[in-house]
């Protein structure tokens, strides 16, 4: 007998964290490594946590003053437990595309996936985001071979620039839907819609980034986002097949740009633009996300995970002019770019 798409998940994020985790160490030699970190969730199942800068470093700060990562994060969870009727309420609302249970006492559920967010130390190197996971829920009771009421695949990829290099976003991008298009052609432009949707700023009228991609409720029904009749991955073994494309494409699509960026040449002003782009970056991530809503209404969340995705520093300036449009200048171009979102991929 095959082993169950919970073990292959499992096994595919491991292998994708330790390949990401060696791929940024094997860049940066002479910094510390990673911390890693293994934690146990009381209500079920398990996580690691590789992080940037290691605890040992906020002793000793000139370990890590010349190192290209400032704050990074790739870290792997496998819960499992019974989700209480308000998180199914937020699941619910979130998930409006595809139909889900309900139950007074809460359902059973399993959730496994890999989520990282990198923020480079030089300005001109864009921090980078993905995640992807897999969800099930199962029917109430003790039977060894639980019911699965509703399972699906979800995640993306997404790119945050302070200083828009076009021929960066391309490659980026071009990346991604030539990994998508292993699969399907309706897939990239639909998910590329998707993320500039989602990672929106209502509030200031902007994006977070460049995006990406970005697709939730991917499973064996008709969905909202995709053509009803298009040939694309319907079932559980095709559709982790693309997560594992996507997944392997994540180095790259992004390591190259951070091998050119991370040792450019720049200004305590480029700095300062850069940590006012972090600013946008938590208030997308405190007010609109829905992992960290999701996350923080999960019995026995671990906020550590949660909150990784923050930088270590950001910046807010009262009624800052930096990026306004009537100027000119590179910052001005970024926001130009994050008002208006482009089709970066050849």
């Amino acid at each position: 007998m095959g082993s169950s798409m919970r073990q292959q998940v499992e096994s595919f994020i491991l292998e994708l964290q330790n390949d990401i985790v060696s791929a940024f160490e094997k860049l940066d030699p002479t910094s510390p490594p990673f911390h890693r970190d293994s934690w146990v969730r009381p209500q079920g199942g398990s996580g690691h946590s590789c992080v940037f800068p290691p605890p040992s470093s906020y002793s000793d700060p000139g370990s890590t003053a010349n190192s290209i990562l400032e704050k990074a994060g790739i870290n792997i969870s496998i819960v499992h437990g019974n989700l209480p009727p308000a998180a199914i309420k937020q699941m619910r609302a979130d998930h409006t595309s595809m139909p889900l249970p309900d139950h007074p006492g809460g359902l059973p559920f399993f959730a496994a996936g890999i989520s990282l967010v990198v923020h480079p130390r030089n300005p001109h190197a864009p921090t980078v985001h993905a995640n992807y996971r897999y969800f099930e829920i199962t029917a109430p009771g003790d039977a060894p071979q639980q019911e699965i009421l509703a399972w699906w695949f979800g995640g993306g990829s997404d790119l945050t620039p302070s200083y828009l290099y076009p021929a960066d976003a391309a490659h980026f991008h071009t990346t991604i839907k030539r990994a998508c298009e292993e699969h399907s052609p309706v897939l990239y432009p639909a998910f590329k819609t998707w993320c500039d949707e989602y990672f929106y700023i209502p509030h200031r009228g902007e994006a977070r980034g460049i995006g990406g991609i970005f697709f939730d409720d991917l499973n064996s029904g008709p969905h909202a986002r995709l053509p009803p009749d298009a040939t694309r991955p319907a079932d559980p073994a095709s559709i982790f097949a693309l997560m594992q494309t996507l997944g392997r494409a994540f180095l790259p699509s992004y390591l190259p740009i951070l091998s050119a960026r991370h040792s450019n040449p720049s200004t305590p002003e480029e700095r300062r633009w850069q940590l006012l782009r972090r600013g946008r970056y938590v208030e997308f991530n405190l007010i609109y996300d829905r992992g960290t809503k999701f996350g923080l209404a999960t019995p026995g969340a671990r906020i550590e995970s949660i909150l990784m995705s923050l930088p270590e520093t950001a910046r807010w300036e009262y009624c800052s002019d930096l990026g306004d449009s009537a100027q000119g200048t590179p910052e001005a171009e970024l926001v130009d770019a994050l008002k208006n979102p482009r089709d970066w991929a050849e």
